[in-house]
């Protein structure tokens, strides 16, 4: 029988796999190899260094939660739908979650910077047709389920044996309503209107 070629693709879609499953944690170069089928040696010659494996591993996880994301977003309601789908994927993939939402951001030191990384640019012209409102309104409603949403998520993600979604999707609907009133009455205001 011909010898398996491995390659550095195998590597990272093994390392995801035990990732997605049991967390980074999981990521060893024997685990790796197991998953594979091989020994450690050729799997060794893509991990000289397991940091940049992991991040690998984080690009991998990043791409599989935008297409989860993507599937689960209505398109009539962007906004409502997407932060159901981040809750909805903390409870179904809550290791990639955690891989999201605890890898090393570099290039941020504002919630501006934080903002124009993760957000979905889409989401503020959506909310500001639908609400009436400026873009510099919707944005900052958006940043603020944002931020909302993954405090929540997180929680979610970590409870035993669970809260009922129903539960966590009231909780988001009422918090929305909030900032949303909030928004509106700041924006009343005389005072600077500038979101970021």
């Amino acid at each position: 029988m011909p010898k398996q070629r491995i390659t550095k693709e195998m590597v990272v879609e093994a390392a995801f796999t035990l990732a997605r499953d049991g967390g980074m944690q999981e990521v060893t170069v024997k685990a790796i190899a197991e998953k594979i089928g091989c020994s450690v040696q050729p799997i060794y010659s893509y991990c000289n260094n397991m940091e940049g494996l992991k991040r690998d591993v984080t690009r991998r996880a990043k791409e599989f939660i935008r297409e989860y994301i993507a599937l689960r977003t209505d398109p009539d309601d962007p906004f409502r739908s997407t932060g159901r789908a981040y809750i909805q994927l903390t409870k179904e993939e809550p290791h990639l979650f955690r891989i999201f939402i605890l890898h090393q951001r570099t290039g941020i030191s504002s919630l501006e910077d934080l903002y124009q990384s993760e957000a979905n640019a889409q989401i503020p012209a959506f909310l500001a047709k639908k609400l009436g409102v400026s873009m510099a309104q919707a944005k900052r409603l958006h940043l603020d389920m944002m931020i909302y949403t993954i405090g929540i998520g997180t929680i979610f993600s970590v409870t035993e044996p669970g809260i009922p979604y129903d539960e966590i999707f009231a909780q988001q609907e009422r918090f929305y309503q909030i900032f949303l009133k909030q928004m509106k009455e700041d924006f009343n205001e005389p005072t600077n209107t500038s979101m970021l």
